[in-house]
């Protein structure tokens, strides 16, 4: 894939990734009949909560993905996904902070302490921070060999991610289990390689 081909398909990336925000800002203001229903603020929580996994998810999957189908060119979009995947728990946390606890400290300390899927889920998100901040070219000039070590990091933020989910939504749990599912089967495939790798030097 060309140069140009891969500016044009990173742009169109870019916007198809500001869909869910494009439309939860529809559901906010009820443009177009549009609706967050009874609960705008927990459903916004919620919502950005998914795309921020999701986004985790297809992070995770372009590696995969590329091996399987030897479309490198894949990998190029790779930091756009984790990027937005930082952005949409980013706004999950602001939602939840904001909007619901109004920025008081105190209650969310104590959110953080006693809720344990908080707990898991604030150190998901703090964990990104550094990776979001590390995404540049000029960081992985800079950090060498420890920024894969850093970055490695996403495994366990996913894993966190996926058990925050599921023990926040306590009796619908489905959901929850497709995207464990999802996950046990991109992190299997990388434990796969390894081993067929270190089988067949």
């Amino acid at each position: 894939m060309t140069a140009g081909w891969i500016r044009g398909g990173k742009a169109l990336l870019f916007f198809i990734c500001l869909v869910p925000l494009a439309k939860l800002a529809m559901e906010t203001f009820g443009v177009a009949g549009l609706s967050l229903g009874a609960n705008p603020v927990e459903e916004l929580i919620h919502r950005f909560g998914i795309w921020g996994l999701i986004f985790l998810l297809i992070t995770l999957a372009v590696t995969p993905l590329r091996q399987l189908t030897g479309w490198n060119w894949l990998i190029r979009f790779r930091r756009m996904f984790g990027l937005f995947a930082f952005f949409y728990v980013l706004m999950h946390f602001l939602t939840y902070a904001g909007l619901d606890q109004r920025f008081d400290l105190a209650v969310i300390l104590e959110d953080v302490v006693e809720r344990p899927f908080i707990t898991i889920g604030f150190i998901a998100f703090l964990l990104l921070i550094p990776l979001a901040a590390t995404s540049t070219n000029g960081m992985m000039r800079r950090l060498g060999r420890r920024w894969q070590k850093l970055h490695r990091l996403v495994y366990i933020i996913a894993i966190l991610g996926v058990w925050h989910f599921y023990w926040q939504v306590k009796l619908d749990t489905l959901e929850s289990l497709v995207y464990a599912l999802i996950l046990a089967g991109l992190l299997g495939f990388r434990i796969w390689r390894k081993y067929v790798r270190s089988a067949h030097p």
